[in-house]
């Protein structure tokens, strides 16, 4: 049975986030710098469907016009480990470049100019950053995994640069994998969500993560303004 583009991302933003990634495996990234890389972090409504249907045949011929492509996102369904945040999903994709971001929230309102509205009518959290690659980005995360995504906000850089440094090494010293580390990222005026450092690990499950989880909580977080931190499937 075939989808269309549309037909997915409808089906994907839905809140049960069911039927793409029940039964996928491994997932491979590869972007090319110059690209913008987005994360969204989304909390759907309920009985949105009908809603979701209609933003989506409006707003994605428009953001494919300027360059958007759509990757494989995740759910978060358990309760998250660290902060006070919990969306039901994390939603990755990329643009051909920065230009074609920017360009989209202009020619959107053209076409939808209660964009942001219904927006807000969908979604009770839309958190969006997104990043200009400086460089090729390759990356994979596998879903059978016990995979955490950990959001670091900073109070100084000098001594967000001795925590990542400690942070990273428990990482290395408990069994876990560092999948994709990224900084120094954007958020449009609205949908604020820019932490300074924001990292997926891999443990090789929940046991294993609840070792380096034990050593993460007794760091001096005396660096640290605001963290979150979750798991995604």
């Amino acid at each position: 049975m075939k989808f269309s583009k549309t037909s997915l991302l409808i089906l994907f933003l839905t809140a049960s986030f069911m039927s793409i990634n029940a039964q996928s495996k491994t997932k491979s990234y590869t972007l090319k710098k110059g690209q913008a890389f987005d994360i969204l972090f989304l909390g759907t409504k309920p009985e949105t469907k009908e809603k979701l249907q209609n933003y989506f045949k409006t707003v994605f011929p428009v953001a494919e016009k300027v360059g958007y492509h759509s990757l494989p996102g995740y759910k978060i369904e358990e309760t998250p480990t660290q902060g006070n945040y919990h969306p039901q999903a994390m939603i990755l994709g990329y643009w051909d470049n920065l230009q074609g971001r920017k360009e989209f929230l202009k020619k959107i309102e053209e076409v939808m100019p209660d964009f942001h509205q219904e927006r807000r009518n969908i979604w009770s959290s839309f958190n969006l950053t997104y990043y200009e690659l400086k460089e090729d980005l390759s990356f994979d995360i596998n879903p059978e995994k016990f995979n955490i995504v950990t959001a670091y906000w900073k109070k100084d850089n000098s001594s967000i640069k001795k925590f990542k440094q400690e942070w990273v090494q428990n990482v290395k010293n408990t069994g876990g994998q560092i999948r994709l580390e990224l900084m120094d990222g954007n958020s449009p005026f609205g949908y604020y969500h820019n932490p300074d450092y924001l990292v997926i690990t891999e443990w090789k499950d929940k046991a294993a993560f609840n070792k380096f989880y034990t050593k993460n909580l007794e760091m001096n977080h005396s660096s640290i303004k605001h963290v979150n931190q979750f798991q995604i499937k």
